[in-house]
């Protein structure tokens, strides 16, 4: 059974909130998820009056790995089942009679 974010202290909570907020960002050419971008993270933390920032962005950082490595596996299994589907049966074969 899946776990429910309710399911973890109120810190965790939070880093999964501001995680939330920050932009993702995509490899334009190959469309890899590479991660957030990190740029307004001190604005967050000021905004939503985090007492351990460094405490925050080390789940944070924690969490970012984990759905990075989520990400890439399931795209792994795609390219697979794509290359699979295209080698095994994918294109049709004809055959001619040529009479010469």
């Amino acid at each position: 059974m899946p776990l429910d974010p309710t399911d973890f202290p109120v810190v965790v909570q939070v880093a999964f909130f501001i995680f939330g907020l920050l932009e993702d960002n995509w490899d334009g050419m190959s469309g890899s998820y590479l991660g957030k971008k990190w740029g307004n993270i001190e604005f967050l933390f000021k905004l939503y009056k985090i007492e351990e920032p460094r405490t925050m962005l080390y789940i944070l950082k924690m969490y970012e790995g984990i759905v990075v490595a989520q990400r890439a596996e399931e795209a792994a299994k795609r390219r697979k089942a794509d290359e699979r589907k295209s080698s095994a049966g994918g294109g049709k074969n004809f055959t001619h009679n040529v009479k010469g």
